[in-house]
């Protein structure tokens, strides 16, 4: 790695109105570096990204390109100054070839100054395989996994000589094998002096790829480290701003009474599905992206249609076949998805914590307001909630405060079973030991928690028992007080391992 900086960012101010965004933040970087940037939700990691990106215009401060100070005040600066930004949103156009997106708005032109279809395919596919894609520069994009689409932009600015990768949140919807072959595109370009920016949420991606960090709070730069020399309980504690021992908060929770009982259940989707669950029980449930750990959930809750096999609370045997089934019988869902499925964004704060048990405070068709202001206010204490008020749109919130709301319109309703299905995905350091920590008082106030995450370390630390899936199929049942348990072993079982059933 280079002693020089590729790029540096000295004192950048950053306004909106009169909510200061960004307080006089430095940051270098150089050749061949990668940097993670890390922080809360708000804390000015993505503003200060948008403006090395050419996409915001910094208040004051400077920009320097190699020792020269460059003015970006558009995307298109910042591409000439080689800053290629990976958004987490996919920005390819389906019905165009990969070629055409590679060089969508600088198609290379012949004598007749009309498009190069050949030099451009030909230019597109050299780029394609300089990162080892195997696609054919001539497909189309439609139909191409998010994986290889995000693979498609990485290729279109390698095809454009970026210095300065920007990559927001890449892995947030990319199975394992997709993870590692990005990481192994990631090496080939920091083996080619490419500097990366590298936001995630994801504690161990940063120390697996990253070299260094950098941490912001409220809009102020609180310090960089070697990752070789940091920890993960030090980033956190600079992140939140007091002293952080333990992400995942109190001892798992073994409950012993048997509260819900599945039996060879099978939808269109699962096959032959049987576990246990425990009264005051946090289960977590593993497996690579198409397992069926979602599909589950939603045949529990009378989404997808059960097909044969039983459901049983508390040795009854429950028919559902639509979710208001699962409701009257305890059984409630913290989606995946909590912007579309959890979450009206219009709405307002109160109007979504209190959806479950609307009908208690209604009389002749008039809403307490009272009743609604006493459940927001409950929660709003009990889950820490952060809002300007119960009147402001949910879809104003952070991602870890949105899935407060979603959570606490559940617990509202005082359900035995709760699944959470991803319940920290896109959330910030602080806000998931939160909920983590709320998840274990619900425990062991007695509520069974079925939980659903593709991050090893949330499944080991918070359950006691781990459900593998595979394929629609459960592969094993590990139980922690019996049997020690790793991220290899539950890898294991995910990939096609012998069925253990603990």
């Amino acid at each position: 790695m280079s002693n020089k900086y590729v790029f540096e960012m000295k004192d950048i101010t950053k306004a909106f109105n009169r909510n200061v965004v960004l307080d006089g933040v430095s940051i270098s970087i150089k050749p061949g570096e990668v940097r993670a940037l890390m922080g809360e939700n708000g804390a000015g990691k993505s503003t200060l990204m948008k403006i090395l990106g050419g996409i915001y215009s910094a208040d004051s401060g400077a920009i320097y390109m190699e020792g020269k100070e460059v003015s970006i005040q558009s995307v298109e600066d910042a591409r000439k100054h080689g800053v290629s930004f990976i958004h987490q949103e996919i920005t390819n156009i389906p019905e165009m070839t990969i070629a055409e997106n590679i060089f969508l708005g600088r198609e290379p032109q012949n004598y007749m100054k009309m498009v190069d279809y050949r030099r451009m395919k030909r230019e597109a596919q050299s780029a394609l395989d300089a990162l080892g894609l195997g696609l054919d520069a001539g497909a189309l994009i439609r139909g191409l996994s998010v994986a290889q689409q995000q693979m498609i932009e990485i290729a279109r600015a390698v095809n454009e000589g970026a210095k300065i990768l920007i990559l927001d949140e890449p892995t947030a919807s990319l199975s394992k094998s997709e993870t590692d072959n990005l990481f192994l595109q990631m090496k080939r370009l920091k083996e080619a002096g490419v500097a990366m920016i590298y936001i995630s949420h994801r504690m161990e991606e940063t120390f697996k790829v990253c070299d260094t960090v950098t941490v912001l709070r409220d809009g102020s730069f609180i310090g960089t480290r070697n990752t070789a020399e940091t920890s993960e309980n030090e980033l956190i504690s600079m992140m939140v701003g007091r002293e952080f021992n333990n992400m995942y908060g109190n001892k798992r929770v073994t409950g012993k009474e048997v509260i819900l009982e599945v039996k060879n259940l099978t939808t269109d989707k699962v096959k032959d599905i049987s576990f246990t669950l425990k009264k005051g029980e946090i289960l977590g449930f593993s497996g690579l992206v198409g397992a069926g750990r979602t599909e589950l959930a939603l045949a529990l809750f009378g989404i997808d249609p059960i097909r044969s096999g039983e459901i049983c609370m508390e040795g009854r045997r429950l028919n559902i076949k639509k979710p208001q089934d699962a409701i009257r019988a305890g059984i409630a869902l913290v989606p995946e998805e909590r912007k579309e499925q959890g979450l009206f964004l219009s709405h307002s704060i109160a109007a979504n914590l209190t959806f479950q048990v609307l009908p208690q405070f209604i009389h002749h068709l008039r809403i307490n307001k009272k009743r609604e202001r006493e459940i927001v206010d409950e929660f709003k204490q009990k889950l820490s909630i952060k809002m300007a008020s119960e009147e402001q749109a949910s879809g104003e919130l952070s991602g870890g405060n949105q899935q407060k709301i979603v959570i606490s319109k559940w617990l509202a309703a005082a359900p035995k079973v709760l699944i959470m299905d991803e319940p920290t995905r896109g959330i910030d350091v602080g806000a998931k030991s939160e909920i983590y920590k709320l998840m274990h008082s619900l425990a062991e106030a007695g509520v069974s928690i079925i939980m659903i995450s593709s991050e090893l370390p949330e499944i080991i630390n918070n359950s006691s028992r781990i459900v593998v899936m595979r394929e629609g199929k459960i592969t094993g049942i590990l139980d922690q007080a019996e049997t020690e348990t790793s991220q290899e072993k539950i890898m294991s079982y995910a990939v096609g391992g012998e069925n253990l059933v603990c």
